[in-house]
């Protein structure tokens, strides 16, 4: 049984495993330029942030109706739960489906398919976060926004990814202070590819209450000093940063030096399919590369149900802790 634990930085676009992207493509009549699955996955190797993006957007084409959204999301949640995971907050991108003629209500209500039945399915709690693309305009992301209206009590939060260089938060200024007026909780990529102070900006502008990625700040001496003060989580993904070449080698990361500082850190998958691991194979990964003892990955447990967005079940999260607290490591 794997270390109990939380999955917050989840692209669920990025679980597309290469077989069930044929079986979708055939299910839809989709024509992939690729000749078989082995040929697909030899494609899943990127030099950096934007050209690993190309292919994602690419084989999002085969997903077209509500049970392919289903469909996708079962196939992550069961993975998940072989993996120890007990809750996940699972980002999707709407804009990324509707530029293909999708609608809001396709992805939504597919994804929820799964995420409804999830804790009687695969034993794993739910949250979806809704992502506004940064390299499209503040407006489209607004649009976005009023198009989730009718489904806002599928979704807990607003989100912000793809390519960051160049697209600093403040350009979402606006759409986060409508989301927070409409009570939706608020995070972030930052400080992946963008600067320390894209992170600061996502604090004071966006009003974020966690940091996705945020790798960065370690560059930034006063904003560790804050993001420890302030108690800001940051949800690592270490075999991302280095199929990113965010870091060189995996030996390289500076996770263990972040937690030494006191920083509330996390470690997740972010795009599984794509990146070689989903979220236990990531801690099992750093453990290895990086040396941690078993307390410290039961640090890195704690600290994802800490961070999660559980403030309205204060008791699941005391389970969830219990168990992490209670776990026993194989001798």
């Amino acid at each position: 049984m794997p270390l109990p634990k939380a999955e917050l930085h989840l692209h669920i676009e990025g679980t597309l495993e290469p077989e069930l992207a044929f079986a979708l493509a055939a299910r839809n009549g989709v024509e992939l330029p690729y000749a078989d699955t082995e040929e697909l996955r030899k494609a899943y190797q990127f030099s950096d942030l934007q050209s690993f993006l190309d292919l994602y957007y690419e084989l999002m084409a085969v997903l077209r109706t509500e049970q392919d959204f289903a469909d996708l999301a079962d196939a992550y949640l069961a993975r998940a739960a072989e993996q120890g995971v007990r809750h996940a907050e699972i980002f999707f991108d709407p804009q990324a489906h509707a530029a293909r003629g999708v609608e809001m209500g396709t992805v939504v209500e597919g994804l929820w398919r799964a995420l409804g039945r999830s804790e009687a399915v695969h034993g794993v709690s739910t949250q979806l976060i809704m992502c506004f693309l940064r390299d499209e305009s503040a407006e489209s992301a607004m649009e976005t926004l009023e198009a989730a209206r009718p489904y806002l009590d599928r979704i807990v939060g607003v989100g912000l990814d793809s390519a960051e260089v160049g697209h600093p938060p403040v350009k979402f200024r606006e759409v986060y202070e409508a989301a927070a007026a409409l009570g939706l909780r608020r995070v972030a990529h930052a400080g992946e590819e963008g600067p320390p102070s894209y992170i600061a900006e996502a604090l004071d502008v966006l009003g974020v209450e966690r940091v996705d990625h945020g790798l960065r700040c370690v560059e930034d001496p006063a904003l560790v000093e804050r993001l420890v003060r302030d108690r800001v989580p940051l949800t690592v993904c270490p075999l991302s940063n280095v199929r990113l070449r965010t870091v060189d080698i995996l030996a390289d990361h500076p996770l263990p030096a972040m937690l030494d500082a006191g920083l509330l850190c996390t470690v997740n998958s972010d795009d599984p399919a794509y990146f070689g691991g989903y979220v236990g194979d990531n801690f099992l990964a750093v453990q290895d590369a990086l040396g941690l003892s078993r307390e410290r990955l039961r640090e890195l447990a704690r600290n994802s149900f800490v961070a999660s967005f559980l403030d309205d079940d204060e008791e699941r999260r005391a389970r969830y802790l219990a168990e992490v607290e209670a776990y026993e490591f194989a001798p």
